[in-house]
């Protein structure tokens, strides 16, 4: 056994430090390690919901007037770092494990949560600034994306919070005639269960990678 090993949930001895404190430090290098693999960060376009990514995972983009910073009980605090975990994330589960982009973007934000508060920001703090300088599809402000943008984050998103908000109308009587509150929780249901079987064939898939790289 390595004389620098140490076991990754309990407290490191030689540093003498507490458990909470070590897992913020580990979080911080992973934050680091992922930020420096970055091939390309543009921050020259609009991009809807701030970040997104090239096809091809190579480009990172964040919103051109998006801040690089705020302030925080008196500390600067920079975004970049923790907007680019997200897409990176979100990113690798998509192309690499084929998950569906609700799915991987639920587990990339648990991911930029948690380097948030290593960080020691309160997240809901740091989320209400983020708040302040979102786009969304059909924003006036994205006059300039980038042509090579992944735009399979917006659609599935569109889709499925589009048959959300139809449903809502139809509950609220403001919908067409002939359109029914129970065929449309049918939808929305129908849409959730291909979603089920898409991510556990991805994973399947995942499994199979695996134990061929063995």
């Amino acid at each position: 056994m390595p004389l620098d090993y140490c076991h990754p949930t309990a407290p490191h001895e030689k540093l003498r430090l507490p458990e909470w404190y070590v897992s913020s430090l580990m979080m911080e290098r992973a934050l680091d390690a992922v930020v420096r693999r970055v091939r390309k960060l543009d921050r020259k376009h609009d991009i809807p919901y701030l970040a997104g990514y090239s096809l091809d995972g190579k480009t990172i983009y964040i919103d051109r007037h998006m801040p690089k910073s705020f302030k925080f009980r008196g500390r600067t605090i920079e975004t970049d770092r923790f907007l680019i975990l997200h897409e990176e994330v979100e990113k690798t589960l998509i192309d690499q494990l084929g998950l569906h982009y609700l799915h991987a973007h639920q587990i990339a934000t648990r991911a930029e949560e948690a380097a948030v508060r290593a960080a020691d920001v309160e997240w809901h703090a740091y989320d209400r600034f983020m708040q302040k300088y979102v786009k969304r599809i059909g924003d006036e402000r994205l006059k300039k994306v980038p042509k090579d943008l992944d735009l399979k984050p917006y659609r599935d998103e569109h889709d499925d919070d589009l048959l959300r908000r139809m449903l809502q109308s139809v509950r609220a009587g403001k919908g067409p005639k002939g359109i029914h509150v129970h065929d449309l929780a049918e939808a929305i249901k129908s849409l959730r269960k291909a979603v089920r079987r898409h991510d556990t064939a991805a994973g399947k898939r995942a499994a199979a990678i695996g134990r061929a790289a063995k």
